[in-house]
């Protein structure tokens, strides 16, 4: 099996099985399918592998001796690094508890023993497929300079873009990705968040020592994972940044920080009591100044010259 890793394919799949037939007809039928196989026999043998390489896919047995396939997996998803990795469960149990059980660890899927070998490829390509356009998601919310974040109903974070992990320790020194939870300052504020009339567009705002904090619902992507927006809020710091570095007015710059907060003519006029006509008006001027032709790209300057 050890020339199986070196293998130049772009796809890995762990398949974690204590059954040495069932792994040798796994293998087989994974490669016929152009994937390259790890394996693993045991629970914690898959946790070592882990610590040296990440797959794409995990294919993991629920019943094994010593550590089964129910607690591996709840291992892995509490490593923030591992937690992405799609986990599909393959199992004999014909009990709804252990459909649940393995849903409730992290498991994403499940196929019965005996497998049938064509259900079991559908499966494995749909949910690669998924994992990576989730990536490929945060990687471009990433780069728009966003600080955006996925919870469930009480507060525990589902996933973030790398900049709003940054954003989340400094609001809560000590804090890191592997809690399962967000810091209380924001847990409490999420949950206040979600409890109002109208979740979609709702907005809080945390105020702290070193500056404010807010929270907008972007969207419920299922109904246990809402999409939020964090921003970090110091107006007169940044203001003062994006007149410096960009050559503009304090009007202006007032505009287009509260343009790189994600905010429409509309908010930005009631903040500034301005006209909303005004707002564009200023918005144009700003777009000469700095040379680019979108409000997209007028955020991202700022964002950058702010420095979240």
């Amino acid at each position: 099996m050890s020339d199986l890793a070196i293998t130049p394919r772009t796809e890995t799949v762990l398949v974690i099985d204590d059954e040495p037939e069932s792994l040798r007809m796994l293998t087989a039928m994974l490669e016929t399918a152009d994937l390259t196989v790890l394996i693993a026999t045991s629970g914690s043998g898959a946790i070592e592998v882990l610590q040296h390489v990440r797959p794409d896919l995990i294919l993991m047995d629920a019943v094994m001796p010593g550590l089964d396939g129910f607690e591996t997996t709840s291992r892995i998803k509490r490593d923030p690094a591992l937690a992405p990795i799609p986990v599909i469960f393959m199992t004999g149990l014909t009990e709804p508890e252990h459909v649940i059980e393995a849903f409730e660890v992290g498991g994403i899927d499940y196929v019965r023993k005996p497998i049938q070998w064509q259900e079991l490829l559908a499966r494995v390509r749909v949910h690669m497929a998924q994992s990576r356009a989730v990536h490929a998601s945060v990687a471009s919310l990433d780069a728009t300079g966003r600080l955006m974040m996925a919870t469930d109903d009480q507060g525990r974070l589902l996933w973030c873009t790398p900049l709003a992990e940054q954003a989340i320790e400094r609001a809560a020194p000590g804090w890191t990705r592997a809690d399962a939870l967000l810091p209380s300052i924001l847990r409490t504020g999420v949950r206040r968040l979600l409890a109002q009339d109208s979740v979609s567009g709702a907005s809080i705002r945390i105020e702290q020592p070193q500056g404010a904090i807010e929270l907008v619902v972007v969207e419920t992507l299922h109904s246990d994972e809402v999409l939020i927006q964090f921003t970090e809020l110091d107006p007169k710091r940044d203001v003062r940044r994006l007149q410096g570095g960009l050559g503009i007015t304090q009007r202006e710059a007032e505009v287009l920080l509260w343009v790189s907060y994600g905010k429409s003519n509309l908010d930005i006029s009631d903040v500034l009591r301005i006209s909303p006509r005004t707002v564009q008006k200023h918005l144009e001027h700003i777009y000469e100044k700095i040379g680019v032709e979108t409000r997209s790209s007028a955020a991202a300057v700022a964002i950058k010259i702010i420095g979240r």
